[in-house]
């Protein structure tokens, strides 16, 4: 996992590659994934790149392999993954993938396109034989024996060849017929009937089955038109009129034994159509199954080609034009790993020299590398979303994991809802391996899958507030016997305690039976609730083992005691957070050798901090302490306390917590207004005056002179870096504002900040307040509105009104106080964290180390 508290050490190196080896060698540390490759050809375009040919290749294959998968989804075949992916193909098996995959690619074309050329002929002639088996039944019905002589308005219905109209007829009758889409039907009738003035008799009728349009590829029911007219002139018009409506139009024979003969013809083509169409159906079928074997494993391998050649052109030559040059960042830890990589890859190339690492100083700010695992990567997921950490910084994360889900059920904190949200979690850690889980496509749903771990832990911090809080869905538990006793001092007042009570439900209190007397109604009357006395003896028998004593649940002043408890229990622990945050930068300073920074800069905000809010945690701490029932009444305020110690006043009718606390005040408002100028004017004139001894001393270094290593080298080339950054490790830990108004404006920045912060901050963690009340009023409010009208009536009636009742309660419940109170309290919890802590200690102005690494999805 490597270390999770502090990003790893990158370095700077050079790899030196063999033209021979060099696609071999990448190709290894892509497996591995270890580096992050430089770019040493920034200002050549893409088209100018060395291996750009070889980059055109792989795309070419990628477009055969578009076409292939295409081909795939169109006959419903779906690609398998890779089961292991396969590693870059060499040159050999390049070629090879290439030519297989062109040969796929124009069989599919070809078989392709005789199955539809097959299909529309197949198509055509079952058109035609169900045009002249309709045809049929309007040309070819003898007249009954006997019948009359048929008048000469024929109807549609009527078959247009008598044999009793013959003799009459002086003119020749032809016929045009096919088959047309069923929406261009009426356009189509309308059209010929004005264009030929009813020289014409159209008959329409659907065809028997329904077949597939050429042009959408959707099975439609054709409608077979069968037209009789007189004149050569209104064929033409109708023919005409057939190509404009895109009819298909078939040839009619006149008499019956030429239709006799042409569908007996038809029936003949179609077998053999059919059997031919079946046999190029199955060979279509083989090379499906050849291109659902072979294309996932072709797609990772000129994938990974693809990505090597890429690098590859980020490499630069060398002057004899025989060794590559490549600059990447790597972590300090794997350089022996990488060494091993590139021997590896000189060996499965057959190279006699053997590729080798090097490591170089350089003054740029390496990378940020923090690795994670399933369980880190969300909580780092939150810090990265702030900003990456700056390189070899304090990473807010290992802490985030206990901080931000106890923060989250601060505000949160209810049993059952807590429950509720862990088993939800816990149900994706323990199906976190399937695939339905990993590869859904709601992008919702993924963000709840990749934080999984962190929701399991909000719910198990929720449930532990929930039993602190003492409130299981706005309801309290009775864990423990409650320690005020309500006989003790019903008995103390003027009530009766019966003896003999009622029979009462497990955990309830007992029943408070009033003596049958003027006087007791009496009192009833005037006193609706029991107030319950500490200060008499046996009523408060001590705190309560866990949490909130479930007599309060009862009192109808149990709103105003939360808001004190929540209150002072948000500032307590914000105070603590923030003074946390304020010491963590403790290890950035000792870290990063700036020892003046823990006089100059630490030292005076943990005095700020401490002498001002620490006192207020002192004072809140102490009242609790100090007084009790029995002097409660006179417990001073310590909010008029705190007023006054600014205002280096004091107030008479607010009593002292302790003697001496005026001039302890005092000092303290002193210490933190003399810490102000310290942090302000410290650090600039510290390093003001570290540059002039070091401009005295070396005047030639002062005025910013340095010295390659090599001749004819570039100063600020990552390749030459200077003396000085050689003998400091390449990393000047005081190469940063060398002016002193930059320095100065740095530092006033950072003082308005921090001071403004300090009072702004310990406001803006009263929301953890604010936030558990409101959780707590709405759930108290969606039982009564909701739950508990389902306990009206205890007949059946009753439970059978519960079922809809509960499932109402359920419904809201999961909607309004676990999704949207749960993502009010999960904002409010990373403003805490980004404002509050984290500027306390982070810079976060880093960014990401990516090294070059083949995905295992890559086929996708």
């Amino acid at each position: 996992m490597g270390s999770l508290f502090r990003s790893e050490e990158v370095c700077l190196a050079q790899l030196f590659l063999q033209s021979a080896s060099a696609y071999s060698c990448i190709s290894e540390l892509g497996e591995r994934g270890l580096l992050e490759f430089r770019d040493l050809n920034p200002h050549v375009s893409a088209f100018q790149r060395r291996f750009v040919g070889e980059v055109r290749r792989c795309e070419e294959m990628e477009k055969t392999f578009t076409f292939l998968q295409q081909e795939l989804r169109d006959a419903g075949r779906e690609l398998v993954p890779c089961l292991e992916s396969p590693r870059a193909p060499l040159a050999r098996e390049a070629l090879r993938v290439q030519e297989q995959s062109e040969q796929l690619a124009q069989e599919l074309r070809e078989v392709s396109c005789n199955r539809a050329s097959l299909r529309g002929r197949l198509r055509e002639l079952r058109q035609y034989l169900h045009v002249l088996r309709e045809g049929q039944r309007f040309t070819s019905l003898p007249a009954p024996l006997g019948s009359p002589s048929r008048p000469q308005a024929l109807s549609e219905h009527e078959p247009i060849l008598d044999p009793s109209l013959l003799p009459h007829l002086d003119r020749k009758i032809n016929f045009v017929a096919g088959v047309i889409h069923p929406w261009r039907v009426s356009a189509f009738e309308r059209l010929l009937w004005r264009a030929c003035r009813g020289y014409l008799v159209a008959s329409f009728v659907e065809m028997p089955e329904p077949m597939e349009d050429p042009a959408t590829g959707e099975s439609i029911t054709w409608v077979i038109f069968l037209i009789s007219y007189w004149g050569e002139q209104i064929g033409q018009k109708i023919r005409k009129i057939s190509d404009c409506f895109h009819c298909h139009v078939y040839p009619y024979p006149e008499s019956e034994a030429s239709r006799a003969d042409t569908m007996s013809g038809l029936h003949s083509q179609i077998q053999d159509l059919s059997m031919v169409l079946e046999e190029t159906e199955q060979y279509l079928t083989q090379v499906l199954d050849k291109v659902v074997l072979a294309l996932p494993t072709w797609r990772v391998q000129v994938q990974k080609m693809k990505a090597i050649y890429l690098v590859l052109n980020q490499c630069s030559f060398d002057v004899t034009k025989k060794c590559l040059i490549a600059e990447v960042w790597c972590p300090v830890r794997d350089l022996t790993q990488v060494q091993d990589a590139l021997r590896q890859g000189s060996y499965k190339s057959g190279s006699s020299v053997e590729c080798f690492v090097q490591r170089i100083p350089t003054s740029e700010s390496p990378p940020t590398l923090i690795r994670t695992n399933k369980f880190t990567a969300g909580f780092q997921s939150i810090v990265d979303a702030y900003g990456v950490a700056s390189y070899q910084e304090v990473n807010p994360a290992p802490y985030a994991i206990i901080t931000f889900p106890f923060i989250f059920a601060i505000m949160f904190g209810d049993v059952g809802h807590g429950l509720l949200m862990f088993l939800f979690a816990l149900w994706m850690v323990l199906y976190e391996n399937s695939p339905s889980l990993r590869q859904a496509s709601n992008e919702i749903w993924l963000t709840f899958f990749e934080g999984r771990y962190l929701i399991l832990l909000m719910g198990a911090f929720s449930i532990y507030t929930g039993f602190i809080y003492n409130e299981c869905f706005s309801k309290a538990t009775v864990i423990f016997p409650s320690a005020w006793s309500v006989a003790t001092m019903a008995n103390h007042s003027s009530w009766r305690w019966d003896p003999q009570p009622p029979a009462t439900l497990p955990g309830s209190l007992p029943a408070l039976t009033p003596p049958c007397s003027a006087h007791s109604s009496a009192y009833l009357a005037t006193h609706p609730s029991l107030t319950l006395d500490p200060n008499i003896t046996g009523v408060f028998q001590g705190p309560y083992p866990f949490g909130i004593d479930p007599i309060w649940s009862l009192a109808t002043n149990h709103l105003n005691f939360l808001n004190s408890f929540k209150m002072k229990m948000s500032v307590v622990l914000g105070i603590v957070h923030m003074g946390f945050g304020v010491m963590l930068g403790v290890f950035n300073h000792m870290h990063f050798r700036q020892s003046h920074r823990l006089v100059l800069e630490f030292l005076p905000e943990m005095v700020f901090l401490l002498a001002l809010f620490g006192y207020l945690v002192f004072l809140i701490f102490y009242k609790w302490i100090k007084f009790s029932a029995a002097d409660s009444m006179v417990a001073p305020s310590i909010l008029i306390h705190f007023i006054d110690m600014f205002l280096f006043t004091f107030n008479a009718n607010n009593l002292p917590l302790y003697q001496g606390q005026v001039p302890v005040q005092n000092v303290l408002v002193v210490l933190a207004l003399v810490s102000v100028p310290v942090l302000l004017l410290g650090t600039p004139l510290y390093l003001c005056c570290r540059r002039n001894a070091r401009r005295t001393a070396h005047p030639a270094a002062a005025e910013g002179e340095q010295e390659p290593l090599l001749e004819g080298q570039e100063a600020g080339n990552s390749v030459n870096a200077t003396k000085d950054d050689v003998e400091s490790g390449g990393h000047s830990p005081d190469a940063e504002h060398l002016d002193f108004a930059d320095i100065f404006m740095h530092q006033a920045i950072h003082t308005i900040e921090y001071c403004l912060g300090c009072v702004s901050n310990t406001a803006s963690y009263l929301r953890l307040w604010a936030l558990s009340l409101a959780h707590a009023q709405l759930s108290e409010v969606l039982w009564t509105m909701v739950m508990r009208q389902g306990f009206v009536g205890l007949s059946y009636v009753g439970g059978v009104v519960l079922v809809p009742v509960f499932a109402a309660f359920a419904v809201l419940t999961v909607a309004i106080l676990l999704v949207m109170e749960g993502l009010s309290a999960f904002l409010h919890a990373l403003r805490l964290h980004w404002v509050e802590f984290q500027n306390k200690f982070y810079v976060g102005a880093g960014y990401k180390l990516c090294p070059f690494a083949f995905t295992p999805n890559a086929w996708e």
